[in-house]
């Protein structure tokens, strides 16, 4: 069973990342041409929020930011199918599977 604590960080990587990838994002649709110029102020806004998330962590650490790193690539492949309209491949889901599972090997690691 998941802890609270645990849950709690876990929501605010997927949060952080989220933020990460849509300010990200907004400014390559503007860049293709699929998307106006005010599509940079909700990014600036996007990029400023995940800033402001990461300093939310609970120890600015290599290891903390490794964890988030997992994360991140899980959210992005989720990303990849819910707004790119793109289904991952079984190498995509394998290789979130396995960072994911690397986050998990940080994080107990950490515990002991």
């Amino acid at each position: 069973m998941l802890s609270i604590s645990f849950a709690k960080t876990l929501g605010l990587f997927a949060l952080t990342a989220f933020a990460e990838i849509l300010g990200c994002y907004l400014p390559m649709l503007w860049l293709q041409g699929k998307g106006s110029v005010w599509l940079l102020l909700p990014a600036v806004v996007s990029l400023t929020a995940f800033v402001w998330l990461l300093s939310l962590h609970p120890i600015a650490s290599g290891r903390v930011y490794a964890a988030y790193g997992a994360v991140y690539i899980a959210t992005a492949i989720i990303w990849l199918w819910g707004v790119d309209g793109v289904t991952p491949r079984w190498t995509d889901l394998l290789g979130a599977g396995l960072a994911l599972s690397g986050a998990a090997v940080i994080a107990v690691g950490a515990r002991t």
